[in-house]
């Protein structure tokens, strides 16, 4: 008896498992394979438009440096092959931090030293 008991507790163990995928729960197998997939997918559109793997690791710090480089080369060699130009992305410069126009002394660290020495 003890022996069918157990064999059952294993059996019904092993259906609830089976069970996850049916239920839409990830293993860390999955997860992993998509993580991996989408940092190539980050390389990939990085060498597609024409930014460098330095930029591509610096804007996105958490994706995998090794998916984002072979999806990267992945893509640069497919480029090659087909003759396939790069196409830049449209994105607006950051906005550096200026003085207004009228005001030059703002740029200068030391003004308010010089402007005390002026007086």
């Amino acid at each position: 008896m003890r022996h069918t008991n157990r064999s059952l507790c294993l059996l019904a163990i092993a259906s609830l498992l089976s069970g996850c995928e049916a239920l839409g729960v990830e293993t860390a197998t999955q997860i992993n394979a998509k993580k991996e997939a989408e940092a190539k997918a980050i390389g990939s559109a990085c060498r597609h438009a024409v930014r460098s793997i330095e930029s591509c690791f610096g804007s996105n710090p958490k994706a995998g440096k090794a998916a984002v480089f072979a999806g990267w080369k992945e893509m640069d060699q497919y480029m090659r092959d087909n003759e396939i130009v790069g196409m830049p992305s449209e994105l607006a410069p950051s906005p550096s931090v200026s003085p207004p126009p009228g005001d030059a002394d703002a740029s200068d660290p030391n003004a308010q030293d010089k402007k005390a020495r002026r007086s």
